[in-house]
């Protein structure tokens, strides 16, 4: 019985390892006799071996104020317009050679040879759209403004910088002889 008990207790220790943060010793004692004492007793020798660390998970609240027609008609205004702008943009430069330009099913990917490959994307379950840029990494944009979706503008929340900002500034510097203006388009910030 005892042999028993205490494999199941290293096997549960051993299962939630993960969330340990440091186990020094450990010490073999006696279980109870009793299955429902043991099981007891087990779960008080894990919590004691818990970590100490306080952070909890980051967990992601979806708290759009946009109902899905609004996010839907938002996101789709959004995409197309800077879908316009990149493609006028790379019409208009010829100094990035291997530079491409796709826009399907809310995915804007802007792949801009030797700089990298921007992806712009909506992400529907949490009314955010989703930035991938190889200089500044991934981002998830929150659409702050009202609710009717007539104004406003998509937000980094950690930051507060606007998405058309950032493309803004991280354009400007693979484009440096063009002057990158983003505010005028759809939910740019004007």
């Amino acid at each position: 019985m005892f042999s028993r008990l205490s494999s199941l207790a290293l096997r549960n220790v051993g299962k939630n390892r993960s969330s340990l943060k440091y186990i020094t010793t450990l010490t073999c004692t006696k279980l109870p006799r009793h299955a429902a004492a043991a099981t007891n007793y087990i779960q008080q020798q894990q919590r004691s071996y818990s970590s100490n660390n306080t952070k909890q998970p980051t967990e992601h609240v979806v708290d759009s104020i946009l109902d899905h027609a609004t996010y839907e008609r938002v996101c789709v205004e959004t995409l197309d317009g800077l879908n316009d702008y990149f493609e006028q943009l790379l019409e208009s430069v010829e100094s990035i050679p291997d530079s491409d330009l796709a826009y399907s099913d809310g995915v804007l990917t802007v792949n801009l040879g030797k700089h990298g490959t921007y992806v712009i994307n909506r992400q529907t379950p949490n009314r955010q759209i989703w930035l991938s840029s190889p200089t500044s990494g991934p981002k998830r944009y929150d659409f702050v403004g009202e609710a009717s979706g007539v104004t406003g503008k998509w937000v980094y929340r950690h930051t507060g910088e606007s998405l058309h900002e950032l493309l803004q500034q991280e354009l400007q510097k693979i484009f440096e002889s063009q002057k990158i203006e983003m505010d005028d388009l759809p939910y740019g910030g004007r």
